[in-house]
């Protein structure tokens, strides 16, 4: 004989896409009519992302079907915008217009030298633009801005930025020496993170970005749900073993209804400087292809050259060098102008 309880039962072990959790303790089965051995199972979401009530329907209509005397089987869902879910604990920073965060899914393929240029160009198109380095772990965007001073803090006991290059900067550099780890478990780190964000007098800015650390860990949910992105930049190299992170990166950006801007490529070719001749060391296209699967525009695509490399190191971003001379500083320059337009600013 099918029950309620029976039916509840079976609907525990589907869960919702890219969770652990499953649908019965996410609160989304709202109702359940038994009619001899027929189902009628009533389903409320909030997505966007059509394909999760494709994969839970699914699903569901499988466990169902397993079900001893199960008869016929329907789901109805209720399928909603997800703006109250969106807004719960979510603010905006105090004095901030545009909030973009950089991600990436891996280590490795060049995003903080991509947020370090990017905000270099923002600054350079005439906005106030501050650059907030939450890699607590890893993080080089003091070295790569040349500064490298201690913060001071205000009456109020807010952090007064670092300022270079006529950025806003903060960043756990500027705390420790060069040699010394940050070692810290994930509700410190994330409290630290918290703490760059809210409690650094930022004043007036246009825009601020995000350097997020790589991967999708504690620091990055928790940026995701409680401060008010205006959307992600999502940067990979063309090969596949960085593709597949990326993928994951933009996920957990869908999962907590965060628009993903756009794809940089970075690292995408080398011009050889003696003939021109184009070498596509990490491969070529993966930026386009993976633009294209998740809908949204391939931003640029960064070559690899030695300025940008020595830019870097010697805290004299690339960017800063006219568009005229250098190519990758000129590709920058067009991701700011591409951004710029994709939040309204």
């Amino acid at each position: 004989m099918i029950t309620e309880a029976i039916v509840l039962e079976a609907l525990r072990s589907v869960k919702w896409p890219g969770f652990s959790r499953d649908i019965v303790a996410f609160g989304l089965v709202k109702g359940i009519r038994v009619d001899g051995s027929d189902v009628t199972v009533r389903l409320e979401l909030a997505t966007r992302d059509a394909n999760i009530p494709r994969q839970i329907h699914e699903a569901a209509t499988r466990v169902l079907a397993e079900v001893p005397g199960m008869g016929k089987v329907s789901l109805d869902f209720d399928i909603k915008e997800p703006e109250a879910a969106a807004g719960v604990g979510r603010s905006s920073i105090a004095g901030v217009k545009k909030i973009i965060a950089v991600a990436s899914g891996k280590g490795g393929v060049g995003k903080s030298t991509v947020a370090s240029n990017l905000a270099i160009a923002l600054s350079r198109a005439g906005l106030r633009t501050g650059l907030c380095d939450c890699d607590l772990y890893g993080p080089s965007v003091g070295l790569m801005l040349g500064a490298d001073e201690q913060p001071m803090a205000t009456e109020q006991n807010e952090i007064i930025p670092i300022e270079a290059h006529g950025l806003k900067l903060m960043s756990m550099a500027f705390l420790l020496s060069d040699a010394s780890p940050v070692i810290v478990r994930g509700p410190l780190a994330t409290r630290y993170t918290q703490q760059f964000l809210r409690q650094t007098a930022w004043g007036k800015l246009d825009v601020l970005v995000l350097d997020l650390p790589p991967g999708t860990g504690d620091i990055q949910l928790t940026i995701s749900q409680t401060v008010a992105l205006d959307g992600a930049v999502i940067v990979t190299t063309p090969q596949e073993v960085a593709l597949i992170d990326a993928r994951k990166a933009a996920s957990m950006f869908a999962k907590v209804n965060i628009p993903v801007l756009g794809i940089v490529e970075n690292m995408s070719y080398f011009l050889c400087p003696s003939d021109g001749v184009r070498y596509d060391i990490f491969g070529s296209g993966g930026g386009a292809k993976e633009a294209k699967r998740l809908g949204v525009p391939l931003l640029a695509q960064i070559p690899i050259d030695l300025p940008t490399r020595e830019g870097g190191d010697s805290g004299m971003p690339v960017a800063l060098m006219p568009v005229g001379v250098n190519a990758v500083s000129a590709e920058f320059h067009r991701l700011a102008a591409e951004l710029r337009k994709a939040i309204g600013i």
